[in-house]
């Protein structure tokens, strides 16, 4: 089973037990819980909004990480206009726990 979750203007695949860098989410007691927009069982797909009520892919919090440095360079020709920047994006690392499809209960 898996199923495909929105986060961070992303769209990530994700399956019980896997591990994943998502841009960076604020999480105080380390658990998240994400509303799937697909969910994949087998042979059944399961999409939209209303087929998807209840359903829920829960994960907990690994620790965070760094991505890789990109630098850029505006240059102006003749008139000594010169900029320099960098930027580092943040991630959280995920693990994620459970994937709980519309019909199941949780006990």
């Amino acid at each position: 089973m898996y199923a495909v979750i929105k986060t961070g203007g992303k769209q990530y695949k994700v399956a019980q037990g896997q591990k994943l860098d998502v841009e960076r989410v604020s999480a105080d007691d380390g658990e998240l819980t994400f509303e799937p927009l697909m969910l994949v069982d087998g042979a059944a797909i399961t999409a939209g909004t209303g087929s998807l009520a209840g359903a829920k892919v829960t994960a907990k919090v690994v620790g965070s990480t760094l991505g890789p440095k990109v630098v850029g360079f505006h240059y102006k020709n003749k008139s000594n206009q010169r900029r320099h920047w960098g930027h580092r994006q943040q991630y959280t690392t995920i693990e994620i726990t459970g994937i709980t499809s519309p019909g199941s209960r949780e006990g």
